[in-house]
């Protein structure tokens, strides 16, 4: 099943502003969620960028996220657990949190934010990476929803 995903920042398919990259402020955008399945009791968000040099890179892992408020505010500390409990994994930067896009120069990359509704929070320490993640998620999914934003410089 799927539900909506949006940022108030960019739309989907759009460029995502600089204050959002490495050549910004560095900021997680706003995400907004609606219309989660029935029984959704946890989030897991995974970002990549497929279009990297050396393959799919991760800028941000986050799991165990409250599905309700239904939204996450802009500049999500860079911390391994938040005050509504959920837990950031590792990039690919090797840091925790969000890592904007960083593309080299050439043509704009695809960042993939993926949110899913799970039915139940992850069993996983901070830090974990996106493969842990996705691993843990297996038989919890109940909907998956996309945004997806370029940059490019």
């Amino acid at each position: 099943m799927t539900f909506i995903l949006r940022s108030p920042d960019f739309t989907n398919g759009a460029m995502i502003p600089r204050q959002f990259t490495c050549d910004g402020a560095d900021r997680s955008p706003a995400l907004h969620w609606s219309d989660l399945p029935d029984g959704t009791r946890s989030l897991g968000l995974i970002v990549e960028d497929p279009d990297a040099p050396r393959g799919t890179f991760t800028h941000w892992v986050l799991y165990n996220l409250p599905p309700d408020p239904p939204d996450l505010p802009s500049g999500v500390p860079r911390q391994t657990e938040l005050p509504n409990g959920a837990r950031q994994g590792r990039n690919d930067f090797r840091r925790v949190g969000y890592g904007g896009p960083c593309p080299p120069h050439g043509p704009a990359h695809r960042y993939f934010f993926r949110l899913y509704a799970l039915d139940a929070p992850v069993a996983l320490t901070p830090g974990a990476t996106a493969s842990e993640l996705r691993a843990a998620i297996q038989g919890h999914i109940l909907g998956e929803a996309e945004l997806m934003g370029m940059y490019g410089r």
